[in-house]
Formats: structure tokens, C-alpha cells, sequence
């Protein structure tokens, strides 16, 4: 099978899938908002307003204001350009680190995998959420700090993922083919087995972003993630909390950009899981 089939037939099983359709407009529809944040807020997400603190929506704020007079809208969106950030940098760090790992485990084997395998052991040990804790307590809040921390505590799935696919290719043909012209271990590591086990380490990824982001808003929320005055999800629900009884929308808006961003990229991801499948490409579906 060609790979111009194997792109048609991937395509034609994920168009399929309209919850995994769905969920790639709603992240189509983030990145857009994400980016083009300058020119389609209503207001400067800093600008204080003393006349309309705690103010409902209404037409001059759509989704209200905070106890600063801040507009909520204009503040959720600038935030949805942070917990983009987090969650595709602290991913690509993870990916990274975890396909590194995974393919000198995978493909070494021997002591470099038993060694590499108990390290992920004991990573995998430690409650990944209280770790994280602990490190920004001890280095302080930030967004590269929670960029880099989510990322060196998260790469042990990919490198199992990479791992268990290095050893599934490692004695095949083209890899027997290429040790007998006398390629590198390198090359054949990156150039052959790598390039054939993305597919995997791919929807891990898609999935992985939206771990990040909860990670990220859970860590706003508890003021140890991004602080005031940079918004993010995170922070505006802290301040829902603190105002619950009198300013609902401070924790229903944020709460529902979480809710739908999370499941649209684990949509996403579900969907490529299945169209990437190889065991149903026989089908002809």
C-alpha cells in the first residue's frame, strides 16, 4: 500500500469519527482565538475598572467582570493562549525526553533497559500531581517553570509508548537490512525505527496537551501556577471561588472553557487512535 493510500485511508476513517471531527474545530477554533487575541478582545484583560466590580454579564461585558472591574471575556481569552503554551511546550518536552529514553531502553535492551525501566518505575511511583507541588513550591510559580516541570514529570508514558514499539521493530526486515549495509546505531535509530513508531507517540502527545492544561489550571487554582495579573483559566476559577456566592460567572465560564477544551483534544486523540490502527486497515473501512 502506498503512503498516498494510507493518507486517503487514514483520512476516511477519522472523517468518520464526528466526535473526533468535532473536537478538531473546537481546537481549530482555540488556536485562531489564541492567536489573533489582540485584535478580537473587547477590552484590555488588565484594565481595572472600579465602577464595574463583580459586575453580571451583560452587553459592555459578555461574560462579566472580576472583583477589579477586569472583563471576564477579554481575560479568558488572552488565558487560553497560556494554557495552549503549557500544554503544547510542557508535551514537547515530555515527547522529547520520553522518546529519547524509550528508544535507548527499546532499543539497547539488556542492562540499558533494566535500568532505564526501574527509573520509570519509580517516577511512575511518585503521585505525579504532588511532585509537581513540590518542585513549584520549592522553585516558585511561572510559566516556564510550569512549562519545564510538567514536562521533566510526564515522559515516562511516552517512553514505555516508544519503548514497546522499538522493540516490535527492531528485528524487522528493513532494520536487519540496514544493519547489513553497516548504518549506524544512530541512523538506524532515528532514521528508520523512529520515523515508523510517531504514530503512537503522536496521539500520546494529542492526549498529553490536554493532561497539561488541567495540571496547569489546577495549579492556578491553587496560586502556585500563573499569577496575577497574567490570566489563565486557572486564576479567574480562584476567583470564582473567593466570590462563588455573588459572581457565578467567574467559575462557570472558565469551568466550561476547561471542560470543552480537555474533552476536545482526548476527542482528537481518540479519533487518531483509531484511524492510525493498523489491525483495521484491512477492512477497507
Amino acid at each position: 500500500m502506498t503512503d498516498y493510500s494510507l493518507k486517503k485511508l487514514f483520512w476516511k476513517r477519522f472523517k468518520k469519527n464526528k466526535l473526533a471531527i468535532a473536537g478538531g474545530i473546537v481546537v481549530l477554533l482555540l488556536f485562531i482565538i489564541a492567536l489573533s487575541a489582540d485584535f478580537i478582545s473587547p477590552h484590555d484583560p488588565s484594565d481595572i475598572d472600579r465602577k464595574h466590580i463583580l459586575e453580571a454579564p451583560g452587553a459592555a461585558h459578555p461574560l462579566g467582570t472580576d472583583d477589579l472591574g477586569r472583563d471576564v471575556l477579554s481575560r479568558m481569552i488572552y488565558g487560553s493562549r497560556i494554557s495552549l503554551a503549557v500544554g503544547f511546550v510542557a508535551v514537547g518536552i515530555a515527547t522529547f525526553i520520553g522518546m529519547i529514553f524509550g528508544a535507548i531502553s527499546g532499543y539497547y535492551g539488556k542492562w540499558t533497559d533494566r535500568i532505564i525501566m526501574r527509573i520509570i518505575d519509580i517516577m511512575l511511583s511518585i503521585p505525579t500531581f504532588f511532585l509537581i507541588l513540590a518542585v513549584i513550591a520549592f522553585i516558585g510559580p511561572g510559566i516556564w517553570n510550569i512549562m519545564i516541570v510538567i514536562g521533566l514529570t510526564s515522559w515516562m508514558g511516552v517512553a514505555r509508548l516508544v519503548r514497546a514499539e522499538f522493540l516490535s521493530l527492531k528485528e524487522r526486515e528493513f532494520v536487519l537490512a540496514a544493519r547489513a549495509v553497516g548504518a549506524s546505531d544512530m541512523r538506524i535509530i532515528f532514521g528508520h525505527i523512529m520515523v515508523n513508531s510517531m504514530a503512537p507517540v503522536f496521539v500520546s502527545a494529542i492526549l498529553g496537551v490536554a493532561s497539561a492544561i488541567l495540571v496547569e489550571s489546577a495549579l492556578s487554582f491553587l496560586g502556585i501556577g500563573i499569577t496575577p495579573p497574567t490570566p489563565s483559566w486557572g486564576n479567574i476559577l480562584t476567583l470564582g471561588k473567593d466570590n462563588i456566592e455573588i459572581a457565578w460567572w467567574l467559575s462557570v465560564f472558565p469551568g466550561i472553557a476547561i471542560l470543552i477544551t480537555v474533552l476536545s483534544y482526548n476527542l482528537v486523540g481518540e479519533g487518531l487512535q483509531d484511524a492510525l490502527d493498523p489491525r483495521l486497515w484491512g477492512s477497507g473501512e
